[in-house]
């Protein structure tokens, strides 16, 4: 199949799907209808339906879903069958956090390196990684088969950084800095700007006190 033809609306509702299917996984529930799933939700059975046929589909009519197995073929669609080497540039409050947080792991996701300007941060240790010098990433992403990059620096930095990572042939960037990066195509780039979803927050708060 070719996964262009998915749109990013599909692909932005998988990993809640696969987040739910995880819990009642851990429930110990075996089996689940598009119907009882769009309930826990809150999204329609027919756009249950419709998400999972462009992958195949996995139900049958009158049987439901096989959580295990969906939970599985979710995972490989999304990639976390595979193993990705990151490295976090930013040892700052948003870096230690991303750092210390242990789902990553469990996705796949390794944290092999962690770098910073400041040098009262460098030689910090966060969850056995040492924090290293900038002028260290460079050779360590050559060396290390890194895939993913994760900013969490200010937006000055991150375009620098950026232009170090594109000459290391990074394959992703996870964005936390508040600008949008001009890199090649074939990188792929996860934007996540923290004070864009507060600002969506704040016109939710709006258009609720307006009612």
């Amino acid at each position: 199949m070719d996964e262009k033809t998915i749109s990013q609306a599909v692909i932005g509702r998988l990993p809640r799907y696969y987040r739910y299917l995880g819990d009642l996984k851990d429930s110990g529930i075996e089996r689940i209808s598009s119907q009882d799933l769009s309930k826990l939700m809150k999204v329609t059975a027919s756009q249950i339906r419709q998400d999972f046929n462009n992958f195949g589909g996995f139900g049958q009519q009158g049987y439901g879903y096989n959580v295990d197995y969906l939970y599985n073929e979710i995972a490989k669609i999304l990639g976390l069958h595979n193993k990705h080497n990151l490295v976090i540039v930013g040892a700052g409050n948003l870096g230690q956090a991303l750092a210390n947080y242990m789902n990553f792991e469990r996705r796949g996701f390794i944290v092999k390196g962690i770098f910073d300007i400041n040098p009262n941060l460098i030689g910090k240790t966060l969850r056995q990684i040492p924090v290293q010098p900038m002028e260290n990433l460079e050779e360590f992403i050559k060396s290390n088969n890194i895939d993913i990059a994760v900013l969490t620096i200010p937006k000055d930095g991150a375009v620098k950084t950026a232009e170090i990572l594109v000459k290391c042939n990074i394959k992703a960037i996870w964005n936390f800095a508040h600008v949008d990066l001009n890199v090649p195509d074939d990188i792929v780039v996860e934007n996540v700007h923290l004070s864009d979803s507060l600002m969506k927050l704040s016109y939710g708060l709006g258009q609720r006190e307006n009612k």
